[in-house]
């Protein structure tokens, strides 16, 4: 199935912007909180963001199924055996969100045959993000909510003396303590959302191990964008990060395992102590 690339950068980038703008209103207003069965927070700002995005890609792309964060929480679960098909997380570190910090992003991306394509992600608050198509990754400035101002071809680092991590703020672990530690990493850079990935993208960091939950449409807009940026994303077992798993024996549809997200020449292999 052949789809326009301009096209889908367009369509990305506009409904990634409208989303934030939508985001933005419930930011500056006060979100309320609630819960999910799954315990994880929500507001009015993923589900109306969310509904943004599958308008957009609904009236663009009306062929090609979503697999969206809050849809799946209601039960609402396209059939994807067609092997192509959209990933959306609306507002990625709600936490972040609801604790005033500036790391929240709005995640879109394009899956074709378990692999990221494309995606965008976009910072809202920070009025940046980044986007990746057609092998090309960028990093974009917005003006004023709604035009992006400045563009950048990114790409990953190469091997230097030392070496920068990034891990997660809200979710760290022991398993990435002793991971830094047989690495010999002293610096790492805790952030919220999936900018870890951009992070990596733009040559800031070098590696994001991440050895606590996540779901596909936390990690693939991110993951389109390092692996467009010259990097990769592999399981502890060296494999690339696949999506689309259903029907997982140990583990719900959607979850990811552990994994390294990393610069092309990372070596992926674990140590025993961090299996």
């Amino acid at each position: 199935m052949h789809t326009d690339l301009a096209e889908l950068k367009q369509v990305l980038e506009t409904a990634a912007l409208a989303a934030g703008r939508a985001i933005m209103v419930v930011h500056d207003a006060g979100a309320h909180i609630r819960h999910k069965p799954d315990s994880s927070p929500v507001t009015e700002a993923d589900e109306e963001a969310e509904q943004v995005i599958l308008a957009a890609l609904r009236r663009h792309f009306p062929a090609i199924p979503v697999v969206a964060e809050e849809a799946v929480a209601a039960g609402i679960v396209p059939d994807i055996s067609g092997g192509r098909f959209f990933l959306v997380d609306p507002l990625d570190g709600t936490k972040e969100f609801v604790a005033g910090r500036s790391e929240f992003t709005v995640n879109i991306a394009l899956i074709e045959k378990g692999a990221p394509i494309a995606g965008i992600v976009f910072a809202p608050a920070l009025s940046s993000g980044f986007v990746a198509v057609d092998n090309r990754a960028e990093r974009f400035t917005v003006t004023g909510g709604r035009t992006i101002a400045e563009r950048q071809a990114i790409g990953c680092r190469k091997h230097g003396a030392a070496i920068t991590a990034v891990a997660s703020r809200s979710h760290d672990t022991p398993q990435t303590a002793r991971f830094l530690d047989d690495h010999g990493i002293d610096a790492c850079t805790a952030i919220g959302s999936s900018l870890k990935f951009c992070l990596v993208a733009e040559g800031v960091a070098d590696v994001y191990p991440r050895f606590s939950r996540t779901m596909e449409w936390d990690t693939a807009a991110g993951d389109a964008v390092l692996r467009a940026a010259g990097g990769g994303t592999r399981t502890l077992d060296g494999e690339p990060l696949v999506y689309g798993k259903r029907n997982q024996k140990h583990d719900s549809d959607f979850a990811n395992p552990d994994f390294i997200a990393a610069r092309a020449d990372w070596n992926t292999a674990p140590s025993p102590e961090t299996k």
